[in-house]
């Protein structure tokens, strides 16, 4: 069946740099639309970036120009690089993966399936 796990998250300061990841695996199908989303606590859940196979890549407007999201076709492996971080950066981060394009990035539904999370606490 479809996995997804997370890796990478920690501790950083404020104006720093992490990289998280995102191993994909049990399925087949060469077109899919991965993404990124964060939740911290008492918050909603919210999308933070997303990219389909062909490597086209939006950001929410909370990120944009800080963060990247990336994928490894060859290692099935998706990436976010988040560079100056905030401490409103700090969220629990989840990667998520749907074979289809319901025409909203950002909506949750879009989404079959989802990583257990990594952590990400940033001090200021």
């Amino acid at each position: 069946q479809v996995q997804l796990v997370e890796s990478g998250g920690g501790s950083g300061q404020a104006g720093g740099s992490l990289r998280l990841s995102c191993a994909a695996s049990g399925y087949t199908a060469s077109w899919n639309y991965m993404a990124w989303f964060r939740q911290a606590p008492g918050n909603e859940r919210e999308w933070v970036a997303g990219i389909d196979s062909g490597g086209r890549s939006t950001y929410a407007d909370s990120v944009k120009g800080r963060f990247t999201i990336s994928q490894d076709d060859a290692k099935n492996t998706l990436y976010l690089q988040m560079n100056s971080l905030k401490p409103e950066d700090t969220a629990t981060y989840y990667c998520a993966l749907s074979f289809r394009y319901s025409g909203t990035w950002y909506s949750r539904s879009m989404y079959n399936y989802w990583g257990q999370g990594t952590q990400v606490t940033v001090s200021s």
